[in-house]
């Protein structure tokens, strides 16, 4: 059969058509598809603007309060429960709703804002055993000012949240975490120490605070050390949480005794803390004799972790690699136990002595308690406790106090049982 004739054959072959039009319609869809992702790949990257925030990120809590306050129609949740402390000590249970992993929509800046927040499964934070996270925002146009705005508005509702309130950080991992919530802020006049002692301290620190430039244009490095040491309960912590509250500081409270610290997540740690924050080492002698560690039940439990040298302490205070703008306070029990070398210039810039006591701070204490009672009574006090109480603790007094609230005189008669 001649090539002419089959070719006219298959044409008029109601199979073979059929056939050949189910191959061109396929085709077609084919390309119009693989055309509309092409298009949308192409408007993705020219007219849609997106920012991934990842959970190690700072700002990655703030902008979960902010999608809370701004999803608010959202009928998908997760929850976050904790307990919160009053001053009185009674604890209450609060819960914190935020959009739940998924897609989100919100209207923000006139615009159309897509909220994807989303959770790995496979991937956890070794250090805390929560899941790894993110959010990305999706918007439409070029312009990046618009995630900036909604950064800046979400720093701006965590501050509200934390005004007049001091903020407590704990080391987890390689980062700072908030610890529980944002405390009172303590006035600095509750917390009485020796005559001259507090006004002396605070005058140094908002000094350094205040001068940065005069440290920069003698080339000497821009932070500050502190040692405070005396008697347990005689107001050095307190005093520390007194002045965080008075400079509107943050602070991230360090155990020098924590088995999985070492000197790289040292060094690391203070060199990410939170800006305008004071650190706390509290009792370094319970770490350090003589430039070694303190023995430890169960040696075998340090096997695979890194441990806390003297000379990576050393190092991460004012070491080449050291961090700047920085305010370091160490407290201590015991300070003949401190290796000389730890409390050098440079290490440590002022030391004080918080210890018991005196007649002044006793009556300074009665009139903050009972500030209707005259200055005699309060002398009267303070004579009666040094008389039989040579030393004793501004905790002890504070205790005795509590024992007698609306009693100044029953506070008085029962002086001698302050240590009970």
């Amino acid at each position: 059969m001649p090539l002419s004739d089959l070719l006219a054959g298959l044409k008029d072959n109601p199979y073979f058509g059929a056939g050949f039009g189910l191959v061109g319609v396929g085709t077609a869809l084919a390309l119009a598809r693989k055309g509309a992702q092409v298009g949308m790949v192409f408007f993705r990257r020219h007219y849609m603007i997106t920012l991934e925030v990842p959970s190690r990120d700072k700002s990655y809590h703030w902008l979960l309060s902010w999608i809370t306050k701004h999803a608010r129609h959202t009928q998908h949740l997760s929850v976050e429960t904790s307990y919160q402390a009053h001053e009185s000590g009674r604890v209450r249970t609060q819960f914190d709703f935020h959009p739940s992993p998924g897609n989100h929509i919100i209207w923000y800046g006139r615009k159309w804002i897509r909220v994807e927040r989303t959770r790995e499964k496979q991937m956890v934070d070794l250090t805390t055993g929560t899941p790894w996270e993110s959010v990305t925002f999706t918007a439409l146009g070029r312009d990046r000012q618009i995630f900036f705005n909604i950064l800046q508005e979400a720093r701006e509702l965590a501050l509200k949240q934390e005004e007049g309130r001091t903020v407590m950080y704990t080391a987890m991992g390689g980062d700072w975490r908030p610890f529980g919530f944002p405390r009172r802020r303590r006035p600095l006049i509750s917390v009485v120490l020796e005559q001259g002692v507090g006004e002396r301290l605070v005058q140094d620190v908002k000094e350094f605070i205040g001068n940065p430039r005069w440290y920069t244009d003698r080339g000497i490095p821009y932070r500050r050390g502190y040692l405070l040491y005396g008697p347990p309960g005689c107001g050095k912590s307190s005093f520390i949480t007194a002045l965080a509250g008075d400079l509107g500081y943050s602070i991230c409270l360090m155990s020098l005794s924590d088995r999985t610290l070492s000197d790289d997540r040292l060094n690391h740690l203070l060199s990410v803390a939170p800006q305008q924050s004071i650190i706390l080492l509290e009792d370094v002698d319970a770490a350090f004799v003589n430039r070694e560690l303190l023995p430890t039940e169960n040696p075998s439990a340090f096997q695979g972790m890194g441990r806390l040298t003297f000379s990576g302490l050393l190092n991460s205070l004012d070491g080449v690699a050291s961090s700047e703008a920085r305010i370091v306070f160490m407290t201590t029990n015991y300070i003949e136990r401190l290796d000389p070398a730890l409390v050098r210039p440079g290490r440590v810039d002022l030391k004080q002595y918080i210890g018991h006591c005196s007649h002044w701070q006793l009556a300074q204490m009665f009139g903050r308690f009972y500030p209707e009672t005259p200055q005699s009574d309060r002398d009267g006090f303070a004579a009666a406790a040094l008389s039989v109480h040579p030393e004793v603790s501004a905790a002890q007094v504070q205790g005795h106090f509590l024992l007698h609230k609306t009693d100044p005189q029953g506070a008085m008669d029962n002086v001698k049982r302050i240590r009970e």
